[in-house]
């Protein structure tokens, strides 16, 4: 799989209807193709906003429903969510309390953002091995994108938790 950016387009009719299958193609990957593509995949929602509308889209019900859904259905979707273009960042908006200041952007509720992330990271750690496969790279650089710096003491933690 080319690891460039990889678009997912999202249409307005789709989100209305909640439906997921704008991520067929990724939804039918083995997870090994997943854990390759981790930080390739553009999200791009299509909904439609007035030049009056000053919300952010994670600030707009019917595209958090929609990441809400496809987050439940597809956990290991913020893996592969492009990090540099903010992508990421806007997907966890979607999902956790948040404010946000033009000028210091989105501000995540820390106790929801560590809660969050640390178990995306315990679930994703163990699909992955649950297939003999290891994401942990791409687990801290997700976390390192999010503002978080993982201990380096946290797997080993894991590790001895599963023995």
């Amino acid at each position: 799989m080319d690891r460039s950016r990889l678009p997912v387009v999202v249409p307005a009719a789709a989100i209305r209807r909640l439906d997921l299958s704008p991520l067929s193609h990724w939804a039918a990957l083995p997870p090994a193709e997943l854990i390759r593509a981790a930080g390739s995949l553009d999200l791009q929602y299509q909904w439609p906003r007035t030049a009056e509308d000053p919300r952010e889209l994670s600030e707009i019900p019917e595209p958090r429903l929609w990441t809400i859904r496809a987050d439940a259905h597809h956990p290991w979707l913020p893996l592969l969510i492009d990090r540099p273009s903010g992508q990421l960042t806007r997907h966890v908006a979607m999902l956790l309390p948040h404010g946000f200041s033009r000028t210091e952007g989105i501000r995540f509720a820390p106790e929801a953002l560590e809660l969050w992330l640390t178990h995306r990271l315990y679930l994703l750690d163990h699909w992955a091995r649950g297939y003999g496969l290891n994401c942990r790279q791409g687990l801290g650089q997700m976390a390192a994108v999010l503002g978080l710096e993982l201990d380096v003491s946290f797997w080993d933690q894991v590790d001895a938790g599963d023995g």
